[in-house]
Formats: structure tokens, sequence, C-alpha cells
């Protein structure tokens, strides 16, 4: 459930019709904390997959205050934008947002705001705690002006650590400009969008800040030392691949509203799935960037229409091993025939033990799967510099949580089937297969 819906059970809220640009709203607040605006707006005629429309850019200023760009990269339909005001005093304040030609798309039209939602969440509990820290990214200088790699999303977990308890930040990414390619990203994730832890925070049993960390470069993750606005940390994105840095030479920032989910035996892509827009505005930045290619060969770095996909969401115990999975669907004659979603390429494999998503392409025409089946493979060299591996190679497979296909607007649909249990699978052994009910 979206952060805002909950806090207006327990807190005023000030709701107010809005319309062409600028919006210039007061509110008060009865007590001090921390505010979350829900900007419900469009764009008309813009669309994140067409160069040169790809979405209006806003202005948010609190008390005449910058505050953040928002990218209205949803396009023409109404969308919430989800976005973070900082601290907020008690009493009177004014939320004026406004557009800003030079970072929108030359012909993306006018933004439109329908509704604005305002929330203080004042200092009890956890949504406080975690609204309150919650990051301010900076935007990567060579995205600017370039609608590629946008932040669109933020979310937190609580975890369990030594010295207490860890508000841990994730943020997805439209995509990635450097990192992995495309056809592995798929392969081994599932999704072309780029998710990334970027800042954690401990707290001590007396809710002290004892510990700050963030993803820098080379996914390298030192102790936080940057500054801070209020509770909240600076932090710059400084890679092609979406890490972050303590400093950097933008001012254009995003403030996405964070949302708590427990990723409790699923996969960080479930983030997307309970936000299905998540998937259209990636595809469509995939077709304006010209990585989809009907012929698209693994190891080109470019993929097929991603509605020709299979999404498989598994999870096992893995150590020091490797895991592919593979499809059952008919092709366009009516055979039936399995697919490989390594293709191949042992680079296309999963690496990671838990929950993962991955994904694999079916020739055009082809039928709905109706059975999928891993197996598991030697871990591959070490990289230089790395030590030698010592554990003994093992895999069980322990989950199924979801085989589904995309939609004509890039969207999840049903979930094929699902599957519990503790299949081991022996190392270059036989394949092991799950099948959809009848």
């Amino acid at each position: 459930m979206p952060l805002w819906v909950l806090v207006l059970a327990a807190l005023p809220f000030w709701p107010t019709a809005a319309g062409p640009l600028p919006v210039d709203r007061a509110f008060t607040a009865s007590a001090a904390g921390d505010g979350v605006a829900v900007i419900h707006a469009s764009c008309d005629p813009c669309d994140w997959g067409v160069e040169g429309r790809e979405a209006a850019a806003l202005r948010v200023l609190v008390d005449g205050k910058y505050s953040q760009h928002l990218l209205l990269a949803r396009g023409s339909d109404d969308a919430d934008y989800h976005v973070s005001l900082g601290r907020i005093d008690a009493g009177e304040h004014r939320l004026r947002i406004e557009a800003d030609p030079a970072l929108s798309a030359k012909q993306a039209g006018a933004a439109t705001v329908s509704r604005v939602d305002i929330v203080v969440i004042t200092p009890a509990g956890d949504d406080y705690v975690a609204q309150s820290m919650a990051p301010i990214l900076y935007a990567r200088p060579n995205t600017v002006g370039r609608f590629t790699d946008l932040p669109v999303f933020m979310w937190y977990e609580i975890v369990p650590v030594p010295r207490g308890r860890q508000f841990r930040y994730s943020v997805i990414f439209t995509n990635e400009d450097g990192g992995t390619a495309t056809d592995r990203l798929m392969a081994t994730w599932g999704r072309t969008t780029d998710i990334e832890f970027v800042y954690g925070v401990t707290l001590d049993r007396a809710g002290t800040i004892v510990a700050e960390e963030f993803q820098g470069p080379g996914h390298e993750v030192p102790p936080f030392r940057g500054r801070h606005e209020g509770a909240h940390p600076l932090l710059w994105v400084s890679t092609d691949n979406n890490m972050v840095s303590e400093s950097g030479p933008t001012e254009v920032r995003y403030a996405p509203a964070p949302q708590r989910f427990d990723l409790a035996d699923v996969s960080r892509e479930a983030v997307m799935d309970a936000h299905p827009w998540t998937y259209t505005v990636a595809a469509r930045e995939m077709v304006r960037e010209r990585k989809i290619a009907d012929d698209a060969a693994p190891g080109s770095g470019r993929i097929p229409d991603l509605k020709r996909y299979v999404f498989v969401e598994a999870c096992t115990e893995l150590q020091n091993a490797a895991v592919t999975f593979a499809v059952q669907a008919a092709d366009a004659s009516g055979a039936s025939r399995w697919f490989d979603a390594d293709r191949g390429v042992p680079e296309f494999r999963i690496v990671r033990t838990g929950c993962f998503r991955g994904a694999v392409p079916l020739p055009a025409g082809a039928s709905e799967p109706g059975a999928v089946r891993f197996k598991a493979y030697p871990a591959p060299p070490p990289r230089e510099g790395e030590p030698p591996r010592k554990e003994p190679p093992s895999v069980t497979l322990t989950r199924v949580n979801r085989v589904f296909t995309v939609d004509d607007t890039y969207q999840p649909r049903p979930s094929r089937f699902t599957w519990t249990g503790a299949a081991p699978l022996a190392i270059g052994g036989e394949w092991y297969e799950v099948r959809a009910a009848r």
C-alpha cells in the first residue's frame, strides 16, 4: 500500500484541485514533521518512447525554495507522482509547481496538474523515520535534458543488523546506459530497468543513528560522510550504471517518496510488479533508444520485442554454482519446444543465491508457456583479483513464484503457475521440470 495512503488515515492532509501550471497552493501543518506530496499530473502529447516528446519537466518549490524537479515520464494519462518535500515546520506553508521549459522535451506539450495531496508525517513510528531519512538524488550530469536513466521509484526495507535495525533504500531507474548489456540484463534480471541499493542507515535500539553507508562506484559500500538536508542524505548519481557519490556537479535533483516493501521469499522485481507502470516506462525507453530488434542475437546487446518474453521468478539456495531455466511452449507451427534462458551464453546464467527474476524470448507466434525447468552448472571462474572459491558447489530449487508474459502495454499478465518444494539440482546434471497445473 502506498505510504501516503497509510498515513492519511491518521494525519491531516490537504487535497487541492489544480489545473494548468503554475499551481500555487497554501497548506497548514498542525505539527512539525516531514512532508509528502502526491502530484496527479499528465502532459499531452508527451510520450517517453518518442524522441522529442519524452516528458514535461516540473519544478517543485516549498515556501519559495527549490525542492526538486519532476519529469512526467508516464505520459498523457493522469498519473500519481509521490515526492518528498523535506522538513515541514508547524504553521503556514506554500507549495508551488511550475513548468521548466528548458528541461522539457521540445514537443512534450503542456503539463496539467489535476490534483495535489499533501501530508505531513509527524515524528511517530517507522513511517516517519523512513520518510525523514529518505535520500535526495541529484541527477547524473549526462542525463540532464536527455531523458534517460531516470529515477522513478524509491522503496525501503527494514532489516535487523547486529547494532539494531537498518533502513535500506533502493531506487528503480528506467535503465542503465553503462554496466550490464540489455540482453544479459533480461536473461539474468528479467527487466531493463536498473535497480540499485543507494543508501543504508542503522539505528540502535534507542533510535540513534550509529552508521550510514551508500553504494558508490565499483559497487563499493563505504561509510557515508556527506551532507544532509535535515536528516535526508544528499547523493549524486555519478556513474553510467547509477552508482552514487557524496558530491557532484549537478543541481537538478529528484526526491521520490519511499514506500516500504518486505521482500521475504520474492525478488526485488516484485516492487515493479506492485507498480506495473514501471514496466511500461522502461519498455518505452528501450524503443526510443533503439535497443529492440526483431533479429537481436544473444550477445548483441539488443533484445527482441519485450512482448515475446516469458518472465520467470524462482528462488534457490545456491553456492559456488550457476543456474538457468528454460520454458516449454509451442512455436508458430504448433510444435512443442524448450527455449533456454541462457541462449547458449554462459554469462546469461544466474550466479546469485535467493530469489531471482530472469526472462527468455520466444519466437513470434509462440503459445503461452506450459512448463519451466531448471539446470545447475559450475560457477564461472573467479574474476581477476578474486580469491579462489573453496565452497563445494550446490543448488537447491525452493520456489517458483511467477511465470508470466506482458500485455500490449508491457505490463505483467497473471502468473501461469507457482511451485514450492526442495529440489536439489546436480551440477551439470539433468533438468528439473515444473509444469503448470491443468
